[in-house]
C-alpha cells in the first residue's frame, strides 16, 4: 500500500506482528498502528498489542505470516521501492525459514522493483541468507509464483539458473536498524556478512551519537538518519545527526536525512536550512 515514508514509494506487509528488543523499540509506531488497524476491525491485526496499566501499548508476541499477501507485488507493474514489513520484522524467530523464502522468491520474481528490508535481527539474516541452502529454499518456493510473474514462458527465461547467477538479488536491499551506538556495535557486522547487493543502515530513531567506523562505511551503501515521532518522543540533539552527515560525507555515503520528529512537531526535514537527500556519483541511483 502507499506510504508517506519518505525513502519508499510502497509498503508490503506479509508478515505482521513482533516483539521489542532493543530501545529503539520503546515508542515503536507499529505498535500504534497495529492497534488501530484492530480497532478498525482489520482481522490480520486481531490480538497483536495490548494496553498496559499506564495506558502504553505493547506487542503480545503474536506474529502472523499472511501468505495470501505474497503475491501483491506480481501485481504492480509499474517500477517501484517497497518497503518490506513496516509492521513487523522479517527476521523474527516466529517467522519461518521457508516463509522468508517465500517472500524472496516473490522478490526475485518482481525483479523490477526495488526492495527495501530492514531488520533489527540482523544476525539471523547474516546466518541465513549465508547458506547455499537457502537459494534452494528459494527456488522451490518460486515455483507456484512464476505463472503471475509475467516472464517469458518459451524458455528465455531460466529461473533456476538465474536466480543462482544473480545472487544475491540486485533488486533487493539489506538494512539494518541503529539507534545507539551499542545497536551499531551489535549490527553492523552482521550486517556486513550478509550476502547483499545493496546494504544500508536506518539511524531512526536516532537516540545517541554513532561513531562508524571506516571499514563499516566501506560496506554501506545508504543511511538514513532520523528523530523519533509520536506521543513521548525522544528529543535528537542536532550534533548526533551533523556527525554522521559528515561521516558519510567522508567516506561518500549517501545520506538521506529523514525527519527531527519531536524536536521539530510536524516532521520538518531539513537539516542546517537544507534538504539533505544525497546521492554521490558512483554510488546509489
Amino acid at each position: 500500500m502507499s506510504t508517506a515514508i519518505e525513502w519508499t514509494d510502497e509498503t508490503w506487509n506479509p508478515v505482521v506482528g513482533c516483539s521489542k528488543v532493543s530501545e529503539g523499540c520503546r515508542n515503536c509506531y507499529a505498535i500504534r498502528q497495529a492497534f488501530r488497524n484492530e480497532h478498525m476491525r482489520q482481522p490480520a491485526y486481531v490480538g497483536l498489542t495490548r494496553k498496559l496499566a499506564d495506558n502504553s501499548l505493547n506487542w503480545t508476541g503474536v506474529v502472523r505470516c499472511l501468505p495470501e499477501r505474497l503475491t501483491i507485488p506480481l501485481g504492480w507493474r509499474k517500477p517501484r521501492r517497497i518497503f518490506v514489513n513496516s509492521m513487523s520484522d522479517l527476521f523474527h524467530d516466529s517467522v519461518p525459514d521457508a516463509f522468508i523464502a517465500q517472500v524472496f522468491a516473490v522478490m526475485a520474481l518482481a525483479d523490477r522493483h526495488t526492495f527495501q528490508v530492514l531488520t533489527k535481527r540482523p544476525e539471523r539474516m547474516a546466518h541465513l541468507l549465508g547458506q547455499d541452502a537457502f537459494v534452494d529454499l528459494v527456488l522451490d518456493a518460486a515455483e507456484p509464483f512464476q505463472a503471475l510473474a509475467g516472464h517469458d514462458e518459451d524458455g528465455a527465461f531460466h529461473w533456476p539458473s538465474w536466480v543462482i547467477e544473480h545472487w544475491p538479488l540486485g533488486n533487493v536491499w539489506l538494512g539494518t536498524s541503529v539507534e545507539d551506538q551499542q545497536a551499531a556495535d551489535e549490527r553492523i557486522p552482521h550486517l556486513l556478512q550478509t550476502p547483499a547487493a545493496v546494504r544500508f543502515l536506518s539511524c531512526e530513531p536516532l537516540l545517541g551519537s554513532v561513531y562508524l567506523s571506516p571499514d563499516w562505511m566501506m560496506g554501506l551503501d545508504q543511511l538514513i538518519c532520523g528523530g523519533e515521532s509520536g506521543p513521548k518522543a525522544r528529543p535528537m540533539h542536532p550534533s548526533w545527526a551533523r556527525s554522521l552527515r559528515a561521516q558519510c560525507a567522508a567516506a561518500r555515503v549517501p545520506f538521506f536525512f529523514k525527519q527531527w520528529g519531536g524536536v521539530h512537531p510536524g516532521g520538518d526535514a531539513k537539516l542546517d536550512g537544507r534538504e539533505w537527500h544525497e546521492f554521490p556519483e558512483g554510488r546509489l541511483p
